[in-house]
């Protein structure tokens, strides 16, 4: 379960490039409530998405030149700069090299083995986000990849990740926890690019989950506001019921009404 008890591995930042930042606020805010809060003039048009005043996400306007429309999930290393050697050592690229960010933290951008890119975040004033796992907020992460087992070596050698086989209906789920976490720990999972002709045909990413009361009613309202639903809403038994969606812009993202939040 995605918590704001960060340890290292486990994600504890994300942020959105959007080519309208204005438009994308509009959509997140009439999805999850959230506002848009400027991080500053001295930020270059950073800033933060919030609910109810707590930190939930990170957001930019950006170019054709810095990539196509996506979220972007960080994971926590207590020192950027050795994890991003340590995922060039396991076959990975260095994207963007680890920089300070205003005292805030250390980040970088990487890209994994299958040239999947992902964050580093080193916390400094800023440990992460303020809210996970919560209504409006990250609750779960999903790697759709070529090859499972090319993935688990990777971020094992990157990040130190643990992969277990999960039962799942219709057969069985590769769960991802940091190091040394126990089954409360799980934070997301794996999947191969092939079982799914939808993700297949787009290529392998990192997939947000964020926890909402109502699936089917986000899904509309992502429809209504020019969004796309990628995978109409489903319940899946034991895990609860989901659709994935990509924003007017085409980044994606899933919703899910957790069996947890049920319970």
């Amino acid at each position: 379960m995605l918590t704001t008890r960060f340890v290292d591995g486990a994600p504890n930042w994300i942020d959105l490039g959007t080519p309208d930042i204005d438009g994308a606020t509009s959509f997140y805010g009439a999805l999850f409530g959230w506002r848009f809060a400027s991080a500053g003039p001295e930020a270059g048009g950073y800033g933060f998405f919030q609910s109810d005043g707590r930190t939930v996400a990170g957001g930019m306007q950006t170019t054709p030149a810095q990539g196509p429309p996506s979220w972007t999930v960080y994971f926590q290393s207590s020192d950027v700069d050795a994890t991003a050697k340590a995922a060039e050592r396991a076959h990975g690229r260095v994207l963007f090299a680890p920089m300070d960010v205003m005292g805030q933290g250390m980040m970088a951008i990487v890209a994994d083995s299958a040239g999947v890119p992902f964050g580093l975040w080193q916390p400094g004033r800023n440990k992460g986000v303020d809210l996970a796992g919560e209504p409006g907020s990250l609750c779960w992460v999903e790697l759709y990849t070529p090859d499972i087992a090319a993935a688990a070596a990777f971020y094992y050698a990157a990040l130190g990740l643990e992969t277990s086989a999960v039962p799942f209906p219709g057969g069985v789920y590769t769960c991802v926890n940091p190091p040394g976490g126990s089954e409360d720990a799980m934070f997301g999972g794996f999947v191969t690019l092939a079982d799914d002709p939808t993700e297949a045909r787009d290529g392998a990413y990192w997939l947000p989950y964020f926890e909402v009361a109502d699936v089917d009613a986000v899904a509309a309202e992502a429809e209504a506001r020019g969004g796309a639903v990628r995978m109409p809403a489903a319940d899946v038994e034991g895990v609860g019921r989901m659709a994935r969606l990509a924003d007017p812009y085409g980044a994606r993202f899933a919703v899910i009404r957790s069996a947890q939040q049920e319970g």
